[in-house]
């Protein structure tokens, strides 16, 4: 397998060549079990790739780092020593880490001058499950989905060098929000660790931040929070003075590297190398402050503490990250459902906030409740907290958290049990209840919902009352950024949950410039910029892949609305969602209606060609003999391996994998036997996905077995490719001998 499938053309538009080529071949050969020897590969006219292989219990080695030593699972890794992070070199396997998500443009951008939101998420160690890069079947896991609120995600763990998750990176990044890493030295080991690369000349201290930079640029995240909690000054002078240059050179050579990448430094080593937090940005440890990107405090402060930092910040106020720890250990503000108490003070003096591990209410709640705290601890902050808008065309967005109790694929079940793969997360919208002015008025709550789901695993559940005085009550479910293109479709696809008259539908608002042309809209109101797009009523042949679904009942009771709006000179703004009583009714309405999709999309976008995914390649495979036979031979087993392919990675949402199953074929033939339908494997965020414990009946003596794998793309503008365009590979297998 060629290494290129780890670096995408698509990664290298973004930030360029992760490393150099000849590099990573050279690792790619030194691999052990790359292919075995006698496996031949056929490619006919049609590109479909043929492998062939002798089954043999004898498993092939794989590097313990990047897999699960029991199941052979890809997992995320993160590096206990000096000496691993500096010997580190990408192979195949660092690509499935490798985010397949870029960092979708926000606003206001990072670098505006208000105050920001830090999310460190601390959770019992870290690399619980979402290690399993892949996904994996837990009950209840822990999830975050109020990213609308926050600007940067840190992923922590007491390890050396912490590498998020890719999982994280890929979910936070849809939302526009960076991630950071977590460089983290600890107590007498941390001291030696620091002296052998702090204590010599600059080569050492540069030769850590090369790696640093190195690893943000190849798995694609965006920069390092540095804790050094441990004395420098029991080491050498030269480890207190050869600190802040280290600090100075990451976060130079990181903005070369990763554009608008960060370093940010916590507060516990002064200037004098001691340990002594001081839970404030003071002379103690201000050069370490100029140093870097931000200052991310103690949590032991006080409001002096506040009043005295917004002189030492100077302009640079929001640069500091004042440190709340939502666990309310030791003597802190606040803290748990106080934390809007640590809030308001923060930005009172115009700070930025660091909440530390907010995942307390996960941890320390009942885990059946966890949806409902979670919401009540964001409402809380809420006025606290910004709302960023999205900025980038195509929206699409099933609500999905990354997780459920089943899959469905559009309406249509694919797998039944609990599922947990953050990667798969949608687009999040505002949560919250929603009321109109006044007393006794209507109102609309919306919330998660696993019950139902239309594609992935949840839908967006919207709960609300259309008093008698009024005849809608709406929502706002985003809030966007974006310059909008001459023609926009729209589509929503909900259902109600029982009988009734209320209608619902999509709505916008756009800037009040006055280049601003709006066609194709009902305006709701004469003063505002409010409107509502008109049913898309013959949608255009060409658009049939996208459109062929509009106005009709679909699988599980949905129904999918479609809408046109024609824009020139415009910035849309909101997206809403209305519901209207019946023109002749007067009373109350109370409705329960679960959202599925929405997508908003360029009308050119869906007239680009569908990503094609090429060369799809079989290697290291695993048998396991799961049911004997007669005379003690098999009669099923397990089979792992991994796929690779190449597929231009800016074209694609994922992919999703499937397999058709066959034995009993002639030796020698690659014939496809008759048609199957594709048994549906899971979802790749990158071009390889590793197959684990495929049931396959043994292949008896004389005779292959035959195992189908498919890749499916999926676009970004969120339709289905016809399956006659799914890349796919042929395995043969047959009998040891």
């Amino acid at each position: 397998m060629e290494p290129q499938s780890v670096q995408s053309q698509g990664v290298e538009q973004e930030r360029g060549p992760t490393v150099p080529e000849k590099r990573a071949q050279e690792q790619s050969k030194r691999k052990p079990g790359r292919r075995r020897p006698g496996r031949r590969i056929i490619k006919d006219q049609e590109e479909e790739a043929v492998f062939r292989d002798v089954v043999s219990f004898t498993p092939e080695p794989l590097p313990a780092r990047y897999y699960d030593k029991d199941t052979t699972r890809p997992i995320s890794f993160y590096l206990s020593t000096l000496e691993e992070l500096l010997s580190w070199t990408p192979l195949m396997e660092d690509g499935f880490n490798v985010a397949l998500e870029p960092l979708e443009h926000r606003q206001p951008p990072l670098s505006s001058p208000r105050p920001r939101t830090l999310l460190c998420h601390d959770m019992m160690g870290g690399y619980l499950e979402d290690r399993f890069i892949q996904g994996s079947a837990v009950q209840r896991p822990y999830s975050f989905y109020h990213w609308q609120y926050i600007d940067i995600f840190v992923y922590f763990s007491h390890h050396t060098v912490t590498i998020p998750p890719v999982c994280w990176t890929n979910a936070a990044h849809r939302h526009g929000v960076c991630v950071l890493g977590t460089f983290i030295t600890e107590w007498k080991e941390g001291g030696r660790l620091c002296e052998s690369f702090l204590a010599g000349d600059e080569r050492s201290y540069q030769a850590v931040a090369d790696q640093l930079v190195q690893m943000a640029q190849f798995f694609r995240f965006d920069g390092w929070l540095i804790n050094i909690e441990n004395s420098l000054s029991i080491l050498s002078s030269a480890a207190v003075r050869n600190t802040p240059a280290f600090l100075k050179y990451l976060t130079t050579q990181l903005h070369q590297q990763v554009p608008g990448g960060l370093v940010l430094w916590y507060d516990s080593v002064v200037q004098s190398g001691h340990l002594k937090w001081q839970d404030e940005l003071n002379e103690q440890n201000r050069v370490f402050f100029d140093s870097c990107d931000g200052f991310f405090t103690n949590y032991n402060w006080r409001e002096d503490h506040l009043q005295r930092m917004v002189a030492q910040a100077k302009e640079r106020l929001v640069d500091v990250y004042v440190g709340v720890d939502v666990f309310a250990r030791s003597n802190v503000v606040g803290g748990r459902f106080d934390t809007d108490k640590s809030l308001e003070l923060i930005r009172k003096h115009g700070f930025s906030v660091a909440l530390f591990a907010p995942g307390w209410v996960y941890e320390c709640l009942e885990k059946k409740d966890f949806f409902q705290n979670q919401d009540k601890f964001w409402r809380l902050l809420e006025r606290f907290l910004p709302t960023h808008s999205i900025c980038s065309l195509p929206f699409v967005t099933s609500f999905c958290l990354g997780l459920g109790t089943r899959r469905v694929c559009y309406g249509k079940e694919q797998a039944v049990g609990p599922w947990y793969h953050p990667s798969a997360q949608e687009i999040q919208p505002l949560f919250g209840e929603h009321k109109l002015a006044g007393d006794d008025q209507g109102w609309v709550k919306t919330l998660c919902c696993l019950a139902d789901a239309w594609h992935g695993g949840s839908s967006l559940l919207l709960q609300g009352l259309i008093p008698p005085e009024v005849d809608n009550v709406a929502v706002r479910l985003f809030s966007l950024q974006v310059p909008v293109p001459p023609k926009l479709f729209l589509s929503l696809v909900y259902k109600f949950e029982g009988p009734t008259d209320i209608q619902v539908a999509l709505e916008l608002t756009t800037g009040d410039g006055n280049s601003c042309h709006v066609g194709g809209v009902s305006v709701l109101n004469e003063t505002g910029s409010r409107y509502s797009p008109r049913p898309l009523r013959v949608p255009p042949t060409k658009l049939a892949r996208w459109a062929g679904r509009c106005g009709q009942q679909l699988s599980g009771g949905w129904i999918q609305r479609c809408y046109e709006v024609n824009l020139h000179g415009c910035l849309l703004q909101d997206l809403l969602v209305s519901f209207s009583r019946p023109l002749r009714s007067k009373e109350g309405k109370n409705f329960i209606c679960r959202l599925g999709e929405i997508q908003v999309v360029d009308a050119n976008s869906l007239l680009a060609p569908l990503p094609r995914v090429q060369n799809v390649t079989i290697s290291q495979l695993r048998w396991i003999p799961l049911i004997l036979g007669s005379e003690d031979l098999p009669s099923r087993l397990l089979l792992s391996c991994t796929l690779h392919w190449s597929c231009l990675l800016l074209q694609a949402r994922c992919f999703r994998i499937h397999c058709c199953k066959q034995t009993g074929s002639s030796s020698g033939t690659e014939e496809t036997p008759g048609a199957e339908k594709p048994m549906f494997l899971g979802l790749a965020f990158a071009n390889q996905y590793r197959v684990v414990d495929l049931a396959v009946e043994a292949a008896r003596l004389g005779q292959d077995g035959r195992v189908e794998f498919l890749v499916e793309p999926v676009p970004r503008e969120g339709f289905l490719v016809p399956q006659a365009e799914w890349a796919r590979a042929v395995l043969l297998y047959s009998a040891p001998q």
